[in-house]
């Protein structure tokens, strides 16, 4: 995708351009359908929302929004992940509601943050760590929102921040620790 017209209709877009939504879906469209089907693939079988759906509910909120300051691409793609991840979330609010109490299930965070089939569970095991982790240190739940639900490089999330790859490296080291034993912890015995 050209990163510099993608980064121009972004901007257009907030500049309230009606013409640049048109144009901007078709560059950002197959990598925001491809961060939802990598997301899919961490749902279990039978899950009812469809990437395709994930893609278009997160497009539509993202180009209606008036208190973002669009920075580029990377910054779009970046909102883009956590719109899906707010959608995922309270998918499986609605779906753990209608259970009335189903338990939690355990999650596995290997190297990078891998999670275990049980996705809407997990799901919400991950939302209330990170929820938990902002209050502590909102710039590192914004390197676990972009790297493992955005899917960005550390070069990227670099970039959205506004600080240097070295921190961003030091920084999501500590911070998969850190959820380990948060998510550990939480484990029903």
């Amino acid at each position: 995708m050209p990163d510099a017209q993608a980064t121009q209709l972004v901007r257009d877009v907030e500049s309230g351009d009606p013409t640049a939504v048109d144009q901007l879906l078709p560059l950002v469209y197959d990598e925001l359908k491809g961060l939802a089907a990598a997301y899919m693939r961490r749902e279990g079988i039978g899950h009812t929302l469809q990437p395709t759906a994930i893609v278009h509910e997160a497009f539509l909120k993202l180009v209606d929004q008036t208190r973002v300051r669009w920075q580029g691409r990377a910054h779009f793609i970046a909102v883009a992940a956590q719109a899906m991840r707010r959608i995922l979330v309270d998918h499986a609010r609605a779906k753990k509601a209608q259970k009335r109490g189903g338990e939690r299930v355990r999650v596995t965070l290997e190297s990078d943050l891998a999670i275990s089939a049980d996705r809407e569970e997990d799901v919400l095991a991950i939302h209330e760590a990170l929820e938990k982790l902002k209050t502590l240190d909102d710039r590192q739940a914004r390197i676990v929102e972009l790297r493992f639900f955005g899917g960005l490089t550390v070069p990227e999330v670099a970039e959205v921040l506004g600080v240097s790859v070295r921190t961003v490296e030091n920084d999501w080291t500590m911070v998969r620790a850190w959820l380990r034993r948060e998510l550990d912890a939480g484990e029903p015995t």
